[in-house]
């Protein structure tokens, strides 16, 4: 992966966890954790943050921060602001509260991007009905060549007819990949209608007509969105 990037973008205004980037887990900010993941498998990381203390901490982890406005629509535009002037052909958006990330997740994603797609990113089956339910775990729905077809907070697809089984439904995993180029087209179209109604930006990449390449794999990273997230990353990481 000499040939990307991976931005992480993290941002100080969560809603539902409050200066997330600095929350620690098992005593680590969690910025931390997902920095020492990413640098694991990648070679080429930034940090893309508004936060001089997420800065700091990153440097002294000897990675490289560029300070970004508050009040970009998205996390996505956050990553371009960060890369517009770097040569990198691919650039990879890892989420800032990915700290379990590993290479299986990104690589499929990286080799999307080699084989020419503009877009790209990662889902894994899901293996709880009760989470299938919960509108913090974006469903998405494919088709026979593995685009996205629609990504929703909802459950999708209805099930009609028989019982609903967990492997029915496949969950986003919030990892994108990006074509330079794609990228940005991206930041310089508006923020679309199912985009701000369903709060997902990738939904503005469908609404302009393009396709995002999805990559099943089955091992699935635990993203921190909510107190419950959190209280789960402690007990996996005192468990070692």
């Amino acid at each position: 992966m000499e040939d990307a990037v991976v931005v992480i973008p993290a941002r100080l205004g969560s809603t539902r966890l409050p200066n997330k980037p600095l929350i620690p887990v098992a005593g680590v900010p969690l910025i931390v954790r997902t920095v020492r993941a990413v640098k694991a498998f990648a070679s080429n990381v930034i940090v893309a943050t508004d936060s001089h203390k997420v800065k700091e901490l990153v440097n002294r982890e000897g990675v490289e921060a560029v300070i970004t406005p508050s009040d970009l629509p998205s996390g996505t535009d956050r990553v371009y602001e960060a890369v517009k002037g770097l040569p990198y052909p691919f650039i990879v958006n890892v989420q800032g509260d990915e700290p379990f990330v590993e290479e299986g997740h990104v690589l499929p994603l990286y080799r999307a991007l080699k084989e020419g797609c503009l877009f790209s990113t990662v889902a894994t089956p899901f293996r709880d009905l009760k989470e299938v339910e919960n509108p913090n775990r974006v469903k998405v729905v494919l088709d026979k060549e593995f685009n996205a077809i629609y990504f929703s907070r909802s459950p999708i697809p209805f099930i009609r007819e028989g019982d609903s089984k967990p492997e029915h439904y496949l969950k986003h995993i919030g990892i994108y990949g990006f074509r330079k180029e794609a990228l940005e087209m991206f930041v310089n179209w508006p923020v679309g209608r199912l985009e701000s109604l369903e709060k997902l930006e990738q939904l503005r990449i469908l609404e302009n007509g393009y396709k995002i390449r999805v990559s099943v794999v089955e091992r699935e990273p635990l993203g921190i969105d909510t107190p419950e997230d959190l209280e789960r990353a402690e007990k996996i990481l005192k468990r070692g």
